[in-house]
Protein backbone atom coordinates (compact mmCIF):
# COMPACT_ATOMS: atom_id res chain seq x y z
CA UNK A 1 0.00 0.00 0.00
CA UNK A 2 1.27 3.87 -0.95
CA UNK A 3 1.49 5.73 2.24
CA UNK A 4 1.84 8.62 0.68
CA UNK A 5 -0.68 11.35 2.21
CA UNK A 6 -1.93 9.22 4.65
CA UNK A 7 -1.71 10.19 8.68
CA UNK A 8 -0.17 8.17 11.17
CA UNK A 9 -3.23 6.53 12.49
CA UNK A 10 -4.31 5.87 9.36
CA UNK A 11 -0.77 4.37 8.57
CA UNK A 12 -0.71 2.26 11.28
CA UNK A 13 -3.96 0.60 10.34
CA UNK A 14 -3.06 -0.20 6.67
CA UNK A 15 0.46 0.22 5.69
CA UNK A 16 2.77 -2.86 5.06
CA UNK A 17 -0.51 -4.69 4.49
CA UNK A 18 -0.30 -7.53 2.05
CA UNK A 19 -2.31 -7.16 -1.27
CA UNK A 20 -4.32 -8.96 -1.75
CA UNK A 21 -4.82 -9.90 1.69
CA UNK A 22 -4.36 -13.27 2.87
CA UNK A 23 -7.53 -15.53 2.19
CA UNK A 24 -8.85 -12.60 2.21
CA UNK A 25 -8.28 -12.17 6.14
CA UNK A 26 -8.07 -8.69 7.57
CA UNK A 27 -5.37 -9.25 9.65
CA UNK A 28 -2.16 -11.57 8.70
CA UNK A 29 -2.66 -14.78 9.83
CA UNK A 30 -0.14 -16.43 12.27
CA UNK A 31 2.54 -18.31 9.76
CA UNK A 32 3.16 -20.83 12.66
CA UNK A 33 5.17 -23.64 10.19
CA UNK A 34 8.85 -23.91 10.74
CA UNK A 35 8.98 -25.86 7.01
CA UNK A 36 8.04 -24.17 3.77
CA UNK A 37 8.36 -25.93 0.48
CA UNK A 38 11.31 -25.15 -1.46
CA UNK A 39 11.01 -24.82 -5.66
CA UNK A 40 13.38 -26.66 -7.68
CA UNK A 41 16.20 -24.60 -7.99
CA UNK A 42 16.05 -21.91 -5.71
CA UNK A 43 18.93 -19.91 -4.54
CA UNK A 44 19.85 -20.32 -0.68
CA UNK A 45 18.44 -16.65 -0.42
CA UNK A 46 14.44 -17.65 -1.30
CA UNK A 47 14.48 -20.20 1.63
CA UNK A 48 12.05 -19.55 4.16
CA UNK A 49 12.32 -19.82 7.72
CA UNK A 50 11.56 -18.04 11.10
CA UNK A 51 15.30 -17.43 12.24
CA UNK A 52 15.51 -15.67 9.27
CA UNK A 53 12.77 -13.44 10.23
CA UNK A 54 10.92 -13.88 6.39
CA UNK A 55 7.93 -15.52 7.31
CA UNK A 56 4.92 -13.19 5.87
CA UNK A 57 4.47 -11.88 9.86
CA UNK A 58 7.57 -10.25 9.89
CA UNK A 59 7.69 -9.12 6.26
CA UNK A 60 4.38 -7.51 7.62
CA UNK A 61 5.51 -5.70 10.71
CA UNK A 62 9.01 -4.75 8.79
CA UNK A 63 7.01 -2.70 6.22
CA UNK A 64 4.84 -0.97 8.49
CA UNK A 65 7.32 -0.12 11.04
CA UNK A 66 9.32 1.42 8.10
CA UNK A 67 6.27 3.47 7.05
CA UNK A 68 5.58 5.05 10.32
CA UNK A 69 8.83 6.14 11.24
CA UNK A 70 9.70 6.75 8.09
CA UNK A 71 12.60 4.37 6.86
CA UNK A 72 13.83 2.46 3.60
CA UNK A 73 13.62 -0.89 6.08
CA UNK A 74 13.19 -2.56 9.23
CA UNK A 75 13.54 -5.73 11.29
CA UNK A 76 11.51 -6.98 14.01
CA UNK A 77 13.76 -9.12 16.60
CA UNK A 78 13.19 -11.45 19.83
CA UNK A 79 13.88 -8.49 22.61
CA UNK A 80 14.87 -4.72 22.82
CA UNK A 81 18.24 -6.18 23.91
CA UNK A 82 18.79 -7.81 20.35
CA UNK A 83 17.60 -4.69 18.67
CA UNK A 84 20.29 -3.17 20.39
CA UNK A 85 23.22 -5.45 20.79
CA UNK A 86 22.94 -6.74 17.71
CA UNK A 87 22.72 -3.48 16.06
CA UNK A 88 26.05 -1.73 17.77
CA UNK A 89 27.72 -4.95 17.06
CA UNK A 90 26.40 -4.84 12.89
CA UNK A 91 28.16 -1.11 12.49
CA UNK A 92 31.19 -1.22 15.37
CA UNK A 93 32.52 -4.49 13.83
CA UNK A 94 35.97 -5.67 15.61
CA UNK A 95 37.73 -2.91 16.75
CA UNK A 96 35.37 0.39 16.46
CA UNK A 97 34.88 2.77 18.85
CA UNK A 98 31.53 3.80 19.86
CA UNK A 99 30.51 7.48 21.51
CA UNK A 100 27.48 6.58 23.73
CA UNK A 101 25.43 9.02 26.26
CA UNK A 102 26.25 8.73 29.76
CA UNK A 103 22.86 8.03 30.56
CA UNK A 104 22.06 4.98 29.13
CA UNK A 105 19.16 2.32 30.25
CA UNK A 106 20.94 0.10 32.72
CA UNK A 107 20.99 -2.93 29.96
CA UNK A 108 22.38 -0.72 27.39
CA UNK A 109 25.03 0.66 29.81
CA UNK A 110 26.06 -3.05 31.16
CA UNK A 111 26.32 -4.47 27.34
CA UNK A 112 28.39 -1.32 26.30
CA UNK A 113 31.04 -1.27 29.60
CA UNK A 114 30.65 -4.59 30.13
CA UNK A 115 30.54 -6.83 26.61
CA UNK A 116 31.66 -4.75 24.00
CA UNK A 117 35.40 -5.45 25.22
CA UNK A 118 34.96 -9.13 24.48
CA UNK A 119 34.49 -7.91 20.52
CA UNK A 120 37.28 -5.57 20.78
CA UNK A 121 35.07 -2.65 20.51
CA UNK A 122 35.84 0.69 22.82
CA UNK A 123 33.80 3.19 24.05
CA UNK A 124 33.68 6.27 25.35
CA UNK A 125 30.64 8.21 27.10
CA UNK A 126 29.67 11.78 26.41
CA UNK A 127 27.26 14.48 27.50
CA UNK A 128 24.95 14.38 24.98
CA UNK A 129 23.44 18.13 25.97
CA UNK A 130 26.96 19.37 25.04
CA UNK A 131 27.61 19.02 21.61
CA UNK A 132 30.83 21.46 22.04
CA UNK A 133 32.42 18.47 24.04
CA UNK A 134 31.80 15.59 21.69
CA UNK A 135 35.05 16.14 19.51
CA UNK A 136 37.61 15.54 22.00
CA UNK A 137 36.05 11.70 22.62
CA UNK A 138 36.76 10.96 18.81
CA UNK A 139 39.27 8.42 18.20
CA UNK A 140 40.32 7.01 14.50
CA UNK A 141 38.75 3.80 14.87
CA UNK A 142 35.03 5.66 15.96
CA UNK A 143 32.87 4.33 14.03
CA UNK A 144 29.21 5.15 15.62
CA UNK A 145 27.05 7.61 18.19
CA UNK A 146 24.49 6.10 20.12
CA UNK A 147 21.83 8.22 22.49
CA UNK A 148 17.75 7.94 23.88
CA UNK A 149 15.55 9.77 22.48
CA UNK A 150 14.30 10.34 26.60
CA UNK A 151 16.48 8.90 28.52
CA UNK A 152 15.37 6.28 31.16
CA UNK A 153 14.80 7.35 34.19
CA UNK A 154 15.94 10.87 34.42
CA UNK A 155 13.76 11.93 31.09
CA UNK A 156 16.86 13.77 29.70
CA UNK A 157 17.15 14.90 26.20
CA UNK A 158 20.04 14.97 24.04
CA UNK A 159 20.61 17.97 21.23
CA UNK A 160 19.65 15.29 18.77
CA UNK A 161 20.08 17.68 15.80
CA UNK A 162 23.38 18.23 16.82
CA UNK A 163 23.60 14.22 17.13
CA UNK A 164 22.94 14.08 13.60
CA UNK A 165 24.89 16.50 12.08
CA UNK A 166 27.87 15.62 14.23
CA UNK A 167 27.21 11.76 12.74
CA UNK A 168 27.45 13.55 9.21
CA UNK A 169 30.48 15.69 9.32
CA UNK A 170 32.86 13.13 11.02
CA UNK A 171 31.28 9.86 8.85
CA UNK A 172 29.68 7.87 12.16
CA UNK A 173 26.56 6.02 11.95
CA UNK A 174 24.20 7.37 14.42
CA UNK A 175 21.64 5.42 16.46
CA UNK A 176 18.82 6.05 18.44
CA UNK A 177 16.55 4.42 20.80
CA UNK A 178 13.79 5.78 20.49
CA UNK A 179 11.51 3.43 22.73
CA UNK A 180 9.94 6.27 25.29
CA UNK A 181 9.22 8.42 22.11
CA UNK A 182 8.28 6.30 19.40
CA UNK A 183 6.78 7.20 16.07
CA UNK A 184 3.56 9.56 17.44
CA UNK A 185 6.29 11.98 19.51
CA UNK A 186 9.61 11.86 17.58
CA UNK A 187 10.84 10.94 13.93
CA UNK A 188 14.71 10.72 14.39
CA UNK A 189 15.04 9.45 10.99
CA UNK A 190 14.03 12.77 9.82
CA UNK A 191 16.50 14.27 11.38
CA UNK A 192 19.10 12.65 10.06
CA UNK A 193 20.01 9.62 12.41
CA UNK A 194 20.75 6.48 10.38
CA UNK A 195 19.26 3.82 12.67
CA UNK A 196 16.08 4.47 15.33
CA UNK A 197 16.21 1.10 17.72
CA UNK A 198 12.84 0.16 20.06
CA UNK A 199 12.02 -2.53 22.51
CA UNK A 200 8.83 -3.19 21.04
CA UNK A 201 7.97 -4.37 24.47
CA UNK A 202 7.03 -1.73 25.84
CA UNK A 203 5.00 1.15 23.75
CA UNK A 204 4.53 -0.83 20.07
CA UNK A 205 3.53 -3.57 21.52
CA UNK A 206 1.24 -1.65 24.22
CA UNK A 207 0.04 -4.84 26.39
CA UNK A 208 2.24 -5.65 28.50
CA UNK A 209 1.89 -9.65 26.47
CA UNK A 210 5.25 -9.94 24.48
CA UNK A 211 9.23 -9.12 24.15
CA UNK A 212 9.84 -7.80 21.51
CA UNK A 213 12.45 -5.04 19.66
CA UNK A 214 12.68 -3.38 16.20
CA UNK A 215 14.99 -1.91 14.39
CA UNK A 216 14.65 0.96 11.73
CA UNK A 217 16.41 3.04 9.17
CA UNK A 218 18.76 3.07 6.39
CA UNK A 219 18.04 0.36 3.87
CA UNK A 220 21.73 -1.06 3.97
CA UNK A 221 22.27 -1.21 7.77
CA UNK A 222 19.18 -2.56 8.46
CA UNK A 223 20.02 -5.23 5.81
CA UNK A 224 23.46 -5.74 7.79
CA UNK A 225 21.97 -6.26 10.90
CA UNK A 226 19.68 -8.74 9.76
CA UNK A 227 22.58 -10.81 8.28
CA UNK A 228 24.07 -10.63 11.83
CA UNK A 229 20.58 -11.31 13.53
CA UNK A 230 20.36 -14.55 11.56
CA UNK A 231 23.53 -15.70 13.22
CA UNK A 232 22.68 -15.16 16.51
CA UNK A 233 19.13 -15.97 16.29
CA UNK A 234 17.30 -13.38 17.97
CA UNK A 235 14.43 -13.81 15.97
CA UNK A 236 11.50 -12.82 16.61
CA UNK A 237 8.76 -15.95 16.54
CA UNK A 238 5.26 -15.86 14.84
CA UNK A 239 2.72 -15.69 17.43
CA UNK A 240 4.79 -12.45 18.97
CA UNK A 241 5.09 -10.50 15.52
CA UNK A 242 0.93 -11.27 15.36
CA UNK A 243 0.89 -9.44 18.96
CA UNK A 244 3.24 -7.07 18.07
CA UNK A 245 0.92 -6.32 14.73
CA UNK A 246 -2.26 -6.32 16.45
CA UNK A 247 -0.42 -3.63 19.02
CA UNK A 248 1.12 -1.46 16.43
CA UNK A 249 -2.56 -0.77 14.93
CA UNK A 250 -3.51 1.28 18.19
CA UNK A 251 -0.27 3.04 19.08
CA UNK A 252 -1.15 6.35 18.24
CA UNK A 253 -4.11 6.40 20.42
CA UNK A 254 -2.57 5.16 23.39
CA UNK A 255 0.37 7.16 23.05
CA UNK A 256 -1.60 10.31 22.75
CA UNK A 257 -3.85 9.29 25.60
CA UNK A 258 -0.35 8.38 27.33
CA UNK A 259 1.10 11.86 26.39
CA UNK A 260 -1.81 13.76 27.58
CA UNK A 261 -1.91 11.83 31.54
CA UNK A 262 1.52 11.71 31.95
CA UNK A 263 1.53 15.91 31.28
CA UNK A 264 -1.37 16.06 33.89
CA UNK A 265 0.45 13.65 36.60
CA UNK A 266 3.84 15.78 36.32
CA UNK A 267 1.53 19.18 36.17
CA UNK A 268 0.01 17.55 39.59
CA UNK A 269 3.32 16.22 41.38
CA UNK A 270 5.57 19.42 40.75
CA UNK A 271 3.08 21.08 42.80
CA UNK A 272 2.52 18.63 45.73
CA UNK A 273 4.35 19.74 48.94
CA UNK A 274 5.61 16.09 49.81
CA UNK A 275 7.51 15.50 46.00
CA UNK A 276 10.84 17.63 45.82
CA UNK A 277 11.64 16.89 42.34
CA UNK A 278 9.58 16.09 39.15
CA UNK A 279 11.38 14.68 36.01
CA UNK A 280 9.23 15.51 32.95
CA UNK A 281 9.94 17.64 29.64
CA UNK A 282 6.72 19.45 29.25
CA UNK A 283 7.70 20.69 33.05
CA UNK A 284 9.13 24.39 32.52
CA UNK A 285 11.46 23.48 35.27
CA UNK A 286 13.03 20.73 33.25
CA UNK A 287 16.71 21.73 32.18
CA UNK A 288 15.97 20.92 28.44
CA UNK A 289 12.05 21.74 28.14
CA UNK A 290 12.56 24.70 25.58
CA UNK A 291 14.85 21.98 23.28
CA UNK A 292 12.42 19.51 24.21
CA UNK A 293 9.40 21.82 22.43
CA UNK A 294 11.30 22.44 19.24
CA UNK A 295 11.97 18.28 19.25
CA UNK A 296 8.87 16.09 20.33
CA UNK A 297 4.74 16.57 19.07
CA UNK A 298 4.51 15.28 22.87
CA UNK A 299 6.38 13.76 25.49
CA UNK A 300 5.55 10.30 26.14
CA UNK A 301 3.86 8.41 29.45
CA UNK A 302 6.81 8.13 31.44
CA UNK A 303 7.88 10.65 34.32
CA UNK A 304 10.23 10.27 37.83
CA UNK A 305 10.02 11.69 40.43
CA UNK A 306 11.73 11.96 44.11
CA UNK A 307 10.00 12.60 47.84
CA UNK A 308 11.18 14.96 50.38
CA UNK A 309 11.17 11.77 52.25
CA UNK A 310 13.62 9.79 50.08
CA UNK A 311 13.24 6.21 49.94
CA UNK A 312 11.22 4.98 52.66
CA UNK A 313 8.63 7.68 51.42
CA UNK A 314 9.20 6.22 47.74
CA UNK A 315 8.85 2.62 49.50
CA UNK A 316 5.66 3.36 51.44
CA UNK A 317 4.03 5.57 48.43
CA UNK A 318 4.52 2.24 46.44
CA UNK A 319 2.99 0.11 48.74
CA UNK A 320 0.13 2.09 49.07
CA UNK A 321 -1.14 3.23 45.79
CA UNK A 322 -3.96 1.31 44.94
CA UNK A 323 -4.10 1.70 40.69
CA UNK A 324 -0.63 1.90 39.35
CA UNK A 325 0.81 -2.02 39.43
CA UNK A 326 4.80 -1.92 41.30
CA UNK A 327 6.73 -3.83 38.81
CA UNK A 328 9.78 -2.95 35.87
CA UNK A 329 9.21 -2.67 32.29
CA UNK A 330 6.66 0.07 31.05
CA UNK A 331 4.33 1.37 27.91
CA UNK A 332 1.81 -0.87 28.26
CA UNK A 333 -1.83 -0.07 28.70
CA UNK A 334 -1.91 -0.26 32.39
CA UNK A 335 -0.12 1.96 34.88
CA UNK A 336 3.24 0.82 36.23
CA UNK A 337 5.20 2.37 39.26
CA UNK A 338 8.52 1.41 39.91
CA UNK A 339 12.05 2.11 41.54
CA UNK A 340 14.95 2.30 38.96
CA UNK A 341 17.74 1.22 41.39
CA UNK A 342 15.85 -2.14 42.18
CA UNK A 343 14.78 -3.24 38.41
CA UNK A 344 16.01 -1.14 35.64
CA UNK A 345 19.20 -0.06 36.59
CA UNK A 346 19.86 -2.62 39.13
CA UNK A 347 22.42 -4.08 37.32
CA UNK A 348 24.54 -0.61 37.77
CA UNK A 349 26.73 0.06 40.73
CA UNK A 350 25.61 2.38 43.29
CA UNK A 351 28.23 4.57 42.66
CA UNK A 352 27.55 5.14 39.15
CA UNK A 353 23.56 5.47 39.39
CA UNK A 354 24.53 8.65 42.31
CA UNK A 355 26.65 10.17 39.43
CA UNK A 356 23.88 10.17 36.92
CA UNK A 357 21.43 11.27 39.52
CA UNK A 358 19.15 8.25 39.49
CA UNK A 359 19.18 7.86 43.98
CA UNK A 360 17.80 4.44 45.14
CA UNK A 361 14.26 6.58 45.80
CA UNK A 362 13.76 7.95 42.71
CA UNK A 363 10.39 6.85 41.43
CA UNK A 364 9.28 5.66 37.70
CA UNK A 365 5.66 5.85 36.54
CA UNK A 366 4.71 4.80 33.40
CA UNK A 367 1.43 6.07 32.76
CA UNK A 368 -1.39 4.19 31.43
CA UNK A 369 -4.34 4.70 29.61
CA UNK A 370 -7.03 4.85 32.77
CA UNK A 371 -8.37 8.07 33.45
CA UNK A 372 -5.91 10.90 34.62
CA UNK A 373 -8.45 12.05 37.30
CA UNK A 374 -7.98 8.71 39.01
CA UNK A 375 -4.48 8.17 38.62
CA UNK A 376 -4.09 11.70 40.14
CA UNK A 377 -6.55 10.71 43.50
CA UNK A 378 -4.52 7.66 43.42
CA UNK A 379 -1.36 9.86 43.59
CA UNK A 380 -2.68 11.94 46.25
CA UNK A 381 -3.91 9.73 49.21
CA UNK A 382 -0.56 7.72 48.54
CA UNK A 383 1.16 10.86 49.25
CA UNK A 384 -0.63 11.52 52.63
CA UNK A 385 1.01 11.44 55.61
Amino acid sequence: MDPNGYRLETQAIHAGEPSPRIGGAATVPIFQSTVYEQKEGASYHDIVYPRLSNLPNHIVLARKLAVLEGGEDALVTGSGMAAIATSLLAVLGGGGHLLAQDSLYGGTHNFVTEDLKSFGISYDFIDARRPETWGSKLKANTRAIYVEALTNPLLQVADHRAVAAFARQHNLISLIDNTFATAVNFRPLELGFDLSLHSATKYLNGHTDLVAGAVIGRGELVRKVHHLLNHLGGCLEPHGCYLLYRGLRTLVLRVRQQNASARAIAHFLSKHPQVKKVNYPSLESHPQHELAQTLFQGFGGVLSFDLNGGTAAAQRMIQRVRLPIPGPSLGGVETLITRPSQTSHAGMSKADREQLGISDGLIRFSTGIEAPEDLIEDLDQALKD
